[in-house]
């Protein structure tokens, strides 16, 4: 039987991502509850609002698709500022209890990436004002910029009626050398013009989403993104390993706080803004491209294990001849055909990674069943990367001025989300992006994400080849710190059964 989830309890953005859905832009606004009371009238509003998992023009009834969105998510001490009871408070996992930033030595963020240089939003919270901290996160989701403005004076007039009972935290960077903007902005790049779904560094992202039992989508979408099957099948993977209050792929229901009601429907979100160093990304690839036998543009391919261009995948387009057979079946293919050709593959005839390297991106973010180097060691291939799976949600901000430069402000705010924090997340940032043992790799970093620029151990990475061939692996040295860390914290989304029961402050766990 097919599993059925309750949609209309859900945020919109666990399920949906909506720059894909065509809400190109965002405000990301962040409060600091003054006033537990004056805190949950506030929550109750904004629940009211809240834009949820339900499906858009389908049905009897279809529901109308909004000009822009509002989700809401908290951070632990939001939920003690609204003054949630001590016995459901203690059941939350310590690593979100702690937040982001104490944790910044098991995520590797040092150096360039470490808290001292985060914006001061984030420098701030949980440091030594209380009335900087960040207690809620609130996200604005527009189809265009009126829509946009509309949805943030919205935010700002239920901020407004709550008397001073909370407050719009100041402190984001923005060009110029800004430091105390309201919000964070977000956008959709352009390319010739036109909507795209690039990065800086001029890869198309948002490729290749988990598919979990439950999700509204097509079945046939389930190829590539749920778990690989003893028979080559694929199947979704377990609603518990993203959704808090179903059971995940061990059967068992992921450790959450007290009562039921508050955690079920709800799951973590990871929140990092992420800033491009474009010009060292630049000057490595063409420094390493003009000496990369098959050139610039493969070797960019390596990085990440997909081409820049449309994101097709190197495992099935290892060089230039077999890219230009994929291009022309793909620029043929139907929009689901397309949408196999991008996620539909394994690295089964890949497996000394000749074509996708154990530092790209795509191997160390989702190994697939890879890291099964024994045949038939588990039950099922993928069980290793099975539990490690996250949601990834966000969007590109800031424009590159200067492509030759590291400066400015333009990167990546991703948010991911996930059932375990340290299980998902966290493992997959500390043992697959700043490690390699997992992959045969020694202590061989990811490529685009890892924390390089140790001048006493100045990073590397091996680009294999056929071990039949008589070719030798190409050998990046030190490669410099490609993405710096800005900012983020651990935040909470509940349900909106969990929400109202916050607003109202009947949280029960007894």
């Amino acid at each position: 039987m097919t599993k059925q989830l309750d949609l209309t309890d859900i945020q919109g953005n666990v399920l949906r991502s909506y720059g894909r859905a065509s809400f190109p832009l965002a405000r990301y606004v962040f409060v600091n509850i003054r006033d537990g009371a004056r805190g949950r009238e506030f929550i109750g509003k904004v629940a009211s609002r809240v834009t949820t998992a339900v499906s858009w023009g389908e049905g009897p009834d279809p529901v109308q698709k909004p000009m822009h969105t509002l989700n809401v998510a908290f951070t632990y001490a939001g939920l003690k500022a609204l003054e949630l009871p001590r016995a459901s408070l203690i059941g939350f996992p310590m690593e979100f209890v702690m937040g982001m930033r104490p944790r910044a030595d098991i995520l590797g963020d040092d150096r360039r990436s470490a808290p001292e240089f985060w914006d001061p939003i984030w420098r701030n919270s949980r440091h030594r004002d209380r009335d900087k901290d960040v207690h809620a996160w609130l996200a604005i989701n527009a189809q265009n910029p009126a829509a946009l403005h509309d949805g943030y004076t919205q935010l700002l007039q239920l901020v407004h009626e709550s008397g001073g009972g909370v407050q719009v935290l100041t402190g984001h960077r923005g060009s110029g050398g800004r430091e105390n903007l309201a919000y964070q902005e977000v956008h959709v790049l352009l390319e010739d013009g036109k909507l795209s779904r690039k990065e800086h560094f001029g890869y198309t992202d948002g490729i290749g989403d988990p598919v979990f039992e439950g999700m509204p989508c097509k079945p046939e979408r389930v190829v590539g993104r749920g778990k690989q099957m003893e028979d080559g099948n694929w199947a979704p993977l377990a609603t518990g390993e993203f959704i808090l209050g179903h059971r995940d792929e061990a059967q068992e229901y992921p450790v959450a706080p007290s009562p039921q009601l508050l955690a079920r429907n709800g799951t973590f979100m990871v929140y990092r803004k992420l800033h491009e160093n474009v010009g060292s990304f630049n000057r490595l690839l063409e420094e390493e491209g003009a000496k990369y036998p098959g050139g610039k543009e493969l070797l960019a391919a390596k990085f990440i294990g997909r081409w820049r261009d449309n994101g097709a995948p190197i495992v099935s387009a290892p060089d230039a001849d077999s890219k230009a057979a994929w291009d022309d079946r793909f620029s043929r293919a139907s929009p689901l055909d397309r949408d196999r050709m991008l996620s539909g593959f394994t690295f089964d005839d890949d497996m000394h990674g000749a074509k996708c390297p154990f530092s790209s991106h795509l191997r160390r973010i989702n190994p697939r069943a890879s890291l099964e180097f024994t045949k038939g060691a588990f039950d099922t291939p993928g069980a290793l990367a099975n539990r490690r799976r996250v949601l990834r949600r966000g969007l590109p901000y800031g424009e590159v001025g200067d492509p030759s430069r590291d400066d400015g402000e333009h990167g990546i705010i991703i948010m991911m989300l996930n059932a375990s924090i340290s299980r998902q997340f966290e493992f997959v940032q500390q043992q697959w992006i700043n490690y390699g043992n997992d992959f045969h790799a020694a202590n061989d970093k990811e490529i685009i994400l890892g924390n390089h620029g140790d001048d006493d151990a100045p990073s590397r990475a091996v680009l294999q080849v056929d071990p039949d061939s008589d070719e030798a692996p190409y050998i990046l040295r030190k490669i410099p710190r490609l993405v710096e860390t800005r900012g983020g914290d651990y935040f909470f989304v509940p349900s909106l059964t969990a929400l109202r029961m916050i607003a109202q402050g009947i949280v029960d766990p007894t």
